[in-house]
């Protein structure tokens, strides 16, 4: 059976690391803010409008990478904006979340209709990212199709957890982040600006949250789809949880659902007699069984959902 073969395995791997890139990108965004005191529940509306944006600046220029400059650059206002009602107004961080996704999934869809005919309901497509070869290295037997014939962006995926786990651990920044997410106070009082913090940490996790979207359209798909994301802006807050808000199991739990995802895949690919709504629903199932088990377990930031207003 293929199933059972070397070839198969070899595709659900390397497909593996591609449908985590979103959701690398994006629980490490949520990573940052979580680590800071802030809960962003708008992380599905900013992905969403990552992959409008990003598609249409790719669509209308012809360059990709501009296009996910330009989903970054959408993504760090969001942030920005999420931060200015729960940092500066201290509005509560569920309903500024939610907001925020419900703002960011409708506009997406609108840009995009402003911008984009779609005569006979054909959508306009861009040609994808193309895969990216690492001479030598790429003919390793069963390593070599995996690891080093991916995307630019699985590369950078990999390397933004790596330079995650450095800034939290080994900077005076990553100190600060975690300071404001343990203890607002004490880290004001030693100085530690507690607005700025979280502010950039949120700008951080929108720029990121929104490339994982612009990944969607500009290397997965290579079109822009109504709820393109598929509910990954809330798997992302799960595996923050499930991570335990650090860089490297981040990593091992996103793998581990772009792999559920991706085999699920592979099964419909190769005829497997099973309805696909039973497929589809493989990831979702995994990621509840998962927090199941792990919430329980998890210690969160001390600060988290608690604005913070400095003593007059």
């Amino acid at each position: 059976m293929q199933i059972f073969s070397l070839a198969f395995l070899i595709s659900v791997l390397s497909m593996m690391f591609r449908m985590a890139v979103p959701l690398i990108f994006g629980t490490i965004g949520e990573a940052f803010a979580e680590r800071s005191g802030i809960l962003n529940l708008g992380i599905e509306g900013m992905m969403l409008m990552g992959a409008s944006i990003g598609f249409l600046a790719g669509l209308k220029t012809g360059n990709l990478w501009f296009g996910i400059m330009a989903a970054a650059l959408m993504g760090l206002t969001l942030g920005l904006m999420m931060a200015f009602f729960t940092v500066t107004l201290g509005a509560q961080q569920h309903v500024a979340g939610i907001g925020m996704t419900i703002f960011g999934s409708g506009t997406a869809f609108y840009i995009y209709r402003l911008n984009v005919e779609t005569p006979g309901g054909i959508p306009p497509t861009v040609e994808p990212f193309k895969v990216l070869e690492i001479p030598l290295l790429k003919n390793i037997p069963v390593i070599g199709p995996i690891l080093f014939r991916q995307y630019a962006l699985v590369y950078l995926a990999l390397l933004l957890v790596v330079v995650t786990w450095f800034v939290f651990y080994k900077t005076t920044l990553g100190l600060k982040i975690r300071a404001v997410g343990e203890n607002a106070k004490a880290a004001d009082t030693a100085g530690i600006n507690v607005f700025v913090v979280r502010y950039l940490c949120l700008a951080i996790a929108g720029m990121l949250t929104a490339i994982g979207g612009a990944w969607l359209t500009l290397a997965q798909t290579g079109m822009f789809l109504p709820y393109i994301t598929a509910g990954r802006g809330w798997v992302c807050i799960a595996l923050v949880v499930f991570g335990f808000w650090d860089p490297l199991r981040i990593l091992l739990g996103s793998l581990l659902f772009g792999f559920i995802d991706a085999f699920q895949l592979s099964l419909q690919a190769i005829g497997f007699r099973i309805p696909y709504h039973l497929f589809l629903m493989m990831p979702y199932l995994f990621t509840i069984v998962a927090l199941v088990f792990v919430a329980r377990r998890a210690i969160y930031p001390a600060e988290l959902l608690k604005p913070y207003k400095r003593e007059a």
